[in-house]
């Protein structure tokens, strides 16, 4: 299957009428024709893979594979890999709608999250609709909105590291999409959630909150979900590339009412998700009810990430309260020389962040991998 390269009478007079240029919509149609490609090329750079016999604790990956059920769950569809995707998308849906507490017809399963989060920019941002962040957070979503030519407004997180919603509102009160990631990225923060409901009460009528669940499966605090299963404007996006092992599978799902993501799909007459490959999809749905398993797996994180936490307190070194697999650390010098010196003790850290020049994103690693992390701290005496 290929992507059109035309738009339909439908989406043209949609886009023309929310103040998109001619220029414009040939990024539209450059955006989802190439989606996947464009998708990588927007979003910041990650840790480079390719070095062998480096602890790679930057990229914000899990540390193992997919949970035992899901990985023979993908191991035995590959022998039905001769098929389109069929019954797995449905058994899917239901799996997610029966954890979260939504109706399957809430659920779409994509490629990954990044996908669904450039359509739901286009969609309901545009040249007369921004786009409010916070600073810092997940790029991809002001790359697509800059790319489009999107206004965006970016609101300096709170003193408690949370998302300030009623600053993002008063920076743009007529914002299409308000993106609240949360734990966030890169602060592995969270927004308590009536903070998100305030916001949905209070935004403008038409507008979409874009709830970023990426890493809560990392934390003990309530999903968001049940927002969507009231029907409200809002659309949480997930991701089974963390907790769950599969960054090199893509998987991923939108939650929302049903008319929000249909509208997301007028620009390139394709449901992309149709392309998912059969072992994703049932290593997923195999997955997603195992709770025991994903509690165990949550509870070998923190386990990890508290003993290395005490290291760094005992040295005074500071970083951010962390609800996710990843911490932010404060070096106090500048992150990026701090980074070349972890990279000569062959350990490759994540980066840091322009408003936090000094700040370094340490993903939480195997019980090994954290002891090398350690020994290195000690090491470069930092």
């Amino acid at each position: 299957m290929t992507a059109r390269t035309e738009l339909s009478d439908e989406a043209l007079s949609d886009l023309t009428r929310r103040g998109y240029s001619r220029r414009g919509i040939g990024k539209v149609l450059s955006l989802f024709a190439v989606a996947p490609a464009l998708g990588s090329a927007l979003a910041a750079p990650a840790v480079a893979q390719e070095a062998k016999g480096m602890v790679m604790i930057g990229a914000n990956e899990c540390w193992t594979g997919p949970l035992a059920p899901g990985a023979a769950a993908a191991a035995a569809a590959i022998a039905t890999g001769n098929r389109y995707t069929g019954a797995q998308r449905e058994a899917f849906a239901k799996a997610v709608a029966s954890v979260e507490g939504v109706p399957p017809s809430h659920v779409m399963a994509w490629p990954g999250s990044s996908d669904p989060m450039a359509r739901i920019i286009v969609t309901y941002c545009s040249p007369t609709r921004g786009l409010v962040v916070a600073n810092p957070t997940f790029e991809l979503a002001e790359s697509v909105a800059r790319y489009m030519g999107v206004k965006v407004a970016k609101v300096p997180l709170k003193a408690d590291y949370g998302h300030d919603v009623k600053a993002m509102l008063a920076a743009d009160p007529n914002a299409g999409v308000y993106y609240i990631c949360t734990p966030n990225n890169p602060s592995a923060t969270l927004t308590s959630l009536p903070d998100v409901e305030w916001l949905i009460a209070n935004k403008p009528a038409g507008s979409i909150v874009l709830l970023d669940e990426a890493y809560i499966h990392f934390s003990e605090a309530r999903p968001g979900a049940y927002l969507a299963a009231q029907d409200k404007e809002v659309i949480v996006l997930r991701t089974f590339s963390k907790l769950f092992g599969m960054a090199g599978m893509r998987l991923g799902a939108t939650i929302a009412r049903p008319d929000l993501m249909a509208k997301t799909m007028r620009y390139d007459g394709l449901m992309a998700s149709y392309a998912l490959p059969n072992p994703s999809l049932v290593c997923g749905t195999a997955s997603l009810t195992e709770a025991g398993l994903i509690k165990a797996r949550r509870d070998e994180m923190i386990a990890v990430r508290s003993k290395t936490l005490a290291l760094l307190d005992k040295r005074g070194i500071e970083h951010l309260p962390a609800e996710a697999n990843f911490f932010m650390v404060d070096w106090k010098k500048p992150a990026k020389e701090v980074q070349a010196a972890f990279a000569r003790e062959s350990i490759a850290i994540g980066r840091s962040w322009p408003i936090w020049p000094t700040r370094s994103r340490i993903t939480v690693g195997s019980a090994t991998e954290m002891a090398a992390f350690d020994a290195a701290v000690v090491k470069l005496n930092l």
